[in-house]
């Protein structure tokens, strides 16, 4: 839930009302009406209006930033995987993490008990 008075901007427009997306606005009151579908009055000052919002169509100015900065991070950490044509660095990459290398190296490290666990498991289902 976000404060009084803090600052978001417009990320989405859910019931069509001509919200400017992208336009920083103010947080000014709660709906507390339990059986409406909007949760805050935002008053966007360029435009001098107030609207209805759900939380949806709102974000914070702090996530917004964190999630372009991942972003250009992500971007920059692909160009550099592509110019030194270190194929290792790109796959971590592009698979989010995670290491194919790594899962294979894991199955093969099994015990003799646990792959007869695995296998019993498997022809049980």
């Amino acid at each position: 839930m976000y404060r009084l008075g803090q600052k978001v901007y417009v990320v989405s427009d859910k019931f069509e009302q001509n919200l400017p997306i992208g336009q920083h606005a103010y947080i000014i009151a709660y709906e507390r009406n339990a059986d409406n579908a909007f949760d805050y009055v935002i008053r966007i000052p360029k435009l001098n209006k107030h609207y209805y919002v759900p939380a949806s169509d709102i974000e914070l100015e702090e996530v917004l930033l964190r999630q372009e900065a991942d972003r250009i991070e992500k971007e920059a950490l692909i160009d550099f995987a592509l110019a030194t044509k270190n194929q290792e660095l790109f796959l971590r990459i592009m698979n989010g993490g995670i290491n194919e290398k790594a899962e294979q190296d894991e199955n093969k490290l099994l015990s003799q008990e646990e792959f007869v666990k695995q296998v019993n498991l498997k022809a049980w289902i």
